[in-house]
């Protein structure tokens, strides 16, 4: 069986909205999915996009448990509060129509960051089929409901063909975040020729951290500078106190005092959590070292920011080989400076077979 390739359109039905993608392709493709044991699934959206299929397994592929965990990081980037990403007159690169309809949307921004959604996921499939979610989680805009699509590469097995070190030079500053898409970088269209020699038809590339880089993760996001320089910096600074910033109760009292809110972020964070763990199932001392982890930690505690990432690879695009949305750039995100001004990432080129 050659791997092969097929693309969904989805339509999500409210602003955050769970598809499950493998309902979709028996009820329009029948058995297809059936013939292959792997799979790489593809979302081209900063919003919207696919949890690993590891923590899938822990939250039993069931809404039951899935709607709790997701509720909890929706909870701490609840919508409408003041990022500087939604301030519409700070946004220059923007003409004046396109801030008419662009989307305030940076809670579901930092919820996709934090959660450790993937923008794409390889899944191996089980006697049993079993859900794959597409989760969206600004799935209805100003305009309306947003058209969205989804790639499923299909394959039997895969070969590493290829790996190569990449040193990025960083900032002196402790809190920061790197676009490897940027051109002045260099580094996304030297891999784009890397790809490019060895032909390969289906694949994936795996950007992984080196085993010694530490207060550092990658993710796949849109690379906009209020929302990277300024949103997801205060949270990875202090977690907490961002969260008394832009959380619940301040919207409900702008009035607090600054001492207070730093409490009442504290309370609201144990009510989130506790709300979503009970929902889950689990026991009251999980919730307790859950809480004491995240209250006395660092940001790599409080989000699920991951130490690899990957992107699909296609011989037969017209784009490039390295398949993304138009807004998707993988990104570097470190909270504390390292001991030497770069950063140490591992590339792998995989082909399907």
């Amino acid at each position: 069986m050659r791997p092969t390739e097929l693309t969904l359109d989805l339509t999500p039905r409210a602003r955050y909205d769970v598809i499950d993608v493998t309902s979709r392709i028996a009820a329009e493709h029948g058995d297809w999915l059936a013939s292959y044991p792997r799979a790489l699934y593809c979302s081209y959206h900063t919003t919207a996009g696919y949890l690993e299929q590891s923590l899938c397994a822990r939250l039993q592929y069931s809404r039951q448990y899935l709607d709790p965990f997701l509720a909890m990081f929706r909870g701490l980037f609840p919508p409408g509060a003041e990022y500087r990403h939604d301030q519409m007159e700070l946004r220059t690169e923007l003409s004046l129509e396109q801030r008419q309809v662009e989307p305030r949307n940076a809670d579901s921004h930092l919820t996709f960051i934090g959660s450790g959604l993937r923008n794409c996921a390889t899944y191996t499939h089980r006697p049993v089929p079993t859900p794959t979610y597409f989760i969206d989680l600004d799935g209805v805009g100003p305009e309306g409901r947003r058209r969205r699509k989804t790639s499923i590469i299909a394959f039997t097995g895969e070969e590493t063909v290829a790996t190569r070190e990449i040193v990025l030079p960083v900032t002196a500053r402790s809190v920061a975040s790197i676009n490897l898409r940027d051109s002045k970088l260099g580094t996304f269209s030297e891999l784009e020729e890397w790809v490019r020699d060895h032909d390969i038809e289906l694949g994936r590339l795996d950007l992984s951290l080196a085993g010694d880089e530490d207060h550092v993760g990658l993710t796949v996001n849109e690379y906009e500078t209020l929302l990277m320089q300024h949103d997801l910096a205060e949270v990875l600074q202090n977690p907490v106190r961002f969260m008394a910033a832009k959380g619940r109760n301040m919207l409900r009292d702008p009035l607090a005092i600054p001492g207070k809110t730093l409490n009442y972020a504290r309370y609201d964070l144990v009510q989130i959590l506790s709300e979503a763990i009970d929902a889950m199932g689990f026991s009251e001392s999980t919730l307790e070292r859950i809480v004491t982890r995240v209250l006395s930690g660092p940001a790599e505690r409080f989000l699920r920011l991951r130490r690899g990432v990957s992107l699909f690879v296609s011989g037969g695009s017209e784009k490039g080989p390295l398949v993304c949305g138009t807004y998707q750039s993988p990104i570097l995100v470190q909270w504390q400076k390292p001991d030497r001004a770069e950063r140490r990432l591992r590339a792998s080129l995989v082909r399907f077979v």
